[in-house]
């Protein structure tokens, strides 16, 4: 399995409300993605990526703050939460989109990109205390180790520059 990144918004303000649940039933967590909103997936492969451009690129970002606001269902079954607002995240993964014209959110199987946390891969019932509030202030870049299929954290870039 060829490696893979991703650049992803953590969300550590929702690992007490569904971090287990997420390690029962969502296939990241249990190969150590931490609950996150997700930019792009996948991204360039680990040896092409320009560190130095990236943070350049999201230093002209400004942080955001937003809450988790709902559970919502994808038709296929996964479960998520709903940013609010979404929109800062849909213009990040635009913008990302259109300097890196190469790298299509999920590979453009999708027509719309739905900013979310997914809880679960498939359709399970979830009580979750709302809203989680959060604040986006750093896209993390996301490594997968080819031998274990574990993710970790690669680099943290900053929004705004600070």
């Amino acid at each position: 399995m060829p490696r893979r990144t991703a650049l992803i918004v953590e969300v550590p303000e929702a690992e007490p409300a569904v971090g287990e649940l997420r390690l029962q039933h969502d296939w990241s967590a249990a190969r150590g993605v931490p609950a996150h909103i997700t930019i792009l997936f996948p991204f360039a492969d680990p040896d092409d990526v320009d560190e130095d451009a990236l943070a350049d690129f999201f230093a002209r970002f400004r942080p955001f703050d937003f809450v988790l606001d709902r559970v919502e269902r994808f038709q296929e079954g996964a479960v998520w939460l709903h940013p609010e607002p979404s929109l800062p995240f849909v213009d990040l993964t635009a913008a990302v989109e259109q300097r890196w014209p190469d790298h299509p959110p999920y590979e453009g199987i999708h027509d719309e990109v739905i900013p979310h946390l997914t809880v679960s891969d498939s359709p399970i019932d979830v009580y979750v205390e709302l809203p989680i509030a959060s604040r986006a202030h750093e896209i993390v870049l996301i490594e997968e180790d080819e031998s274990t299929g574990r993710w970790s954290k690669r680099r943290a870039f900053p929004l705004g520059g600070g």
